[in-house]
This record gives structure tokens, C-alpha cells and sequence, in this order.
């Protein structure tokens, strides 16, 4: 059975203010792992039942046990980290590389989130090969995504279709929005601080 096409669009490199390009430099350069830390037992016992949850429904995807649960923890801290919904990082992962660590697109995004080879020079170190790396994967990804939808003024439609290199077509934000309800998780927000 073949693996389906990894569906990053031609995501373009943008000219970014001083301050945007640099804010992006620090949260990429800032390494630490996952280490969520939690208010009260209350948000923990949130944080459990989100992870319990997308795990029983990644199972199939991520069928290791110990991947699936440095991919759900990373993805969860990068996601809330940079001020996103973790479903909605989940949904647009589900899209993007069907969460194929090593997804290649046609026009060379890669990784789970299909981050472009340029935003290493923009604002990393150079390290193409560090996109197939699932921490520095999910960060590049999560901030990119955080500032074309403070870009677009909060608009997500319009943020996704950035991301994808398809602004104003109504393809991908719409799959990424569908996709995102397969990860949807009502049993309220979790509070955290993060280390």
C-alpha cells in the first residue's frame, strides 16, 4: 500500500518585519522538551483526558506506544505553547503529511507539519535535515502557523490558506478545518504554565 502524497502547497517566504523575524528566531531556538507544568490537579486531569482521548485515536496512525506519546506531548506543549488549539495542530497534521514523520512534499515541505526548507535560513540555523526532527518539526510549524494568523488578523481561513502557500483558494483551509473536528475535545481548556 502506498503512502498518500504529502499536500503542503508552495508556502512562500515572506518579508517579515525585524520584530516578527526575530520573536520566530527565539521561539525556534529556544529547545527545551516538553514540560508542561499545571495549575491544580484539575487542569491535569484535563491535560490526561485530552491525551488519553487522541490517543486511542492515533493509535492506528502512530501504532508505538512510546512514539505516540512523545509525538501527542510534543505536539500538545508546541501547540498551547504557541497559543493554538492542539486539535487544530492534530487536524492540519492529519492534512498535511497523514502524520508521516519524513513526508516529503512535491514542492519539498517536510515533516509532520510540511514546514519549507527556507524558514531554516529565516530563521534557524540552516539544518534542513532538523525538520525531520518531530520537536523542531511541531515548533517550526506551530509558530509559523501563530504568525500568519496574527498576520491575517486573527482570520484562520485566511491564516491557513497562508500557510499552505493557497491563500484564497478554499481547498486546503477548509480540509484543515474539517480535519481539525476529528480532533475536537470538549472537556474544557487546559490550564497550564509552561516551563
Amino acid at each position: 500500500m502506498s503512502s498518500p502524497a504529502a499536500q503542503a502547497g508552495n508556502q512562500k517566504e515572506e518579508a517579515l518585519a525585524d520584530s516578527v523575524r526575530l520573536a520566530l528566531e527565539r521561539a525556534i531556538r529556544d529547545g527545551r522538551p516538553p514540560k508542561p507544568v499545571f495549575r491544580d490537579d484539575t487542569a491535569r486531569a484535563r491535560y490526561q483526558q485530552w491525551f488519553d482521548a487522541m490517543s486511542a485515536r492515533l493509535k492506528r496512525r502512530l501504532p508505538d506506544d512510546q512514539v505516540r506519546t512523545e509525538f501527542l506531548e510534543s505536539a500538545w506543549y508546541e501547540a498551547t505553547r504557541a497559543g493554538l488549539d492542539p486539535g487544530l495542530v492534530l487536524g492540519l497534521i492529519q492534512v498535511e503529511s497523514a502524520y508521516r514523520k519524513y513526508a516529503v512534499s512535491i514542492v519539498g515541505a517536510r515533516g509532520y507539519m510540511q514546514v519549507m526548507p527556507f524558514w531554516t535560513k529565516v530563521i534557524g540555523d540552516s539544518n534542513r535535515r532538523a525538520l525531520f526532527d518531530m520537536q523542531t518539526n511541531l515548533r517550526y510549524g506551530c509558530s509559523i502557523l501563530r504568525m500568519y494568523i496574527d498576520m491575517e488578523g486573527g482570520n484562520l481561513y485566511l491564516a491557513l490558506g497562508r500557510y499552505n502557500g493557497s491563500r484564497g483558494r478554499p481547498e486546503y483551509p477548509n480540509a484543515v478545518l474539517a480535519a481539525w473536528k476529528n480532533w475536537d475535545f470538549k472537556a474544557g481548556s487546559t490550564a497550564i504554565a509552561l516551563n
